[in-house]
């Protein structure tokens, strides 16, 4: 699947991120409007799809002067999981925290980087994750990887990717670009940033 297009899970159309962008969204929408907000698909294409969204009572319509607005009918019976689909990312990111959390012991740091955490995979990326991990063989630890490896194919339908630093090899890599990188773009899910960002910034020369 692909964490930034979720409902493409279920319609690879034009209407999975029209209904994307109006589920994630406080107010109405002009045509205009979500023409750039997605980027994709002309302004026409759009309009045939709210105007079929519309019909089906799932997108609701409000003229104001020359222009309709349109936002997600959150009264619709097939909001609620149109709601839960559109937040797939965070509702991935969220398990991905919790189940890092319950590891024995936890990673001293873990982030999504690459395609999955800059938002633009295709159906078949891998997710990249980078762990930090004690010093020392643990095989309870390897056991935990591999089951999380499994996991994530599981949720998503993707290959998960594991970078592992151990604490000593992270602070021998300082300042290796994608370190760097990851500290750039990538989303937190276990540790804290500001931990990670001292260890792989490069000291400044006295």
């Amino acid at each position: 699947m692909q964490l930034s297009r979720p409902l493409a899970v279920v319609t690879p159309t034009l209407d999975g991120p029209v209904l994307t962008a109006l589920a994630a969204a406080d107010g109405p929408f002009t045509t205009g409007q979500l023409t750039r907000v997605l980027g994709e698909g002309s302004e026409e294409g759009i309009r045939k799809v709210l105007r079929r969204l519309t019909t089906q009572g799932i997108v609701s319509a409000e003229r104001i002067g020359p222009a309709f607005a349109y936002r997600l009918n959150r009264a619709h019976l097939a909001a609620e999981p149109i709601l839960a689909l559109a937040g797939l990312r965070g509702t991935f990111l969220a398990r991905l925290e919790q189940l890092l959390a319950s590891w024995a012991p936890p990673p001293a740091y873990a982030a999504v980087f690459g395609s999955a955490g800059r938002g633009v995979m295709r159906p078949d990326s891998d997710i990249d994750l980078l762990l930090v991990r004690p010093d020392g063989p643990d095989d309870a630890w390897d056991t935990q990887l591999e089951v999380l490896v499994d996991t994530v194919t599981a949720w998503t339908g993707n290959d998960l990717r594991p970078l592992v630093y151990t604490l000593t090899e992270l602070d021998a890599a300082r300042g290796e670009p994608v370190l760097l990188d990851i500290l750039e773009g990538g989303i937190t899910v276990a540790g804290e940033r500001s931990w990670f960002q001292r260890r792989v910034r490069p000291r400044r020369a006295r």
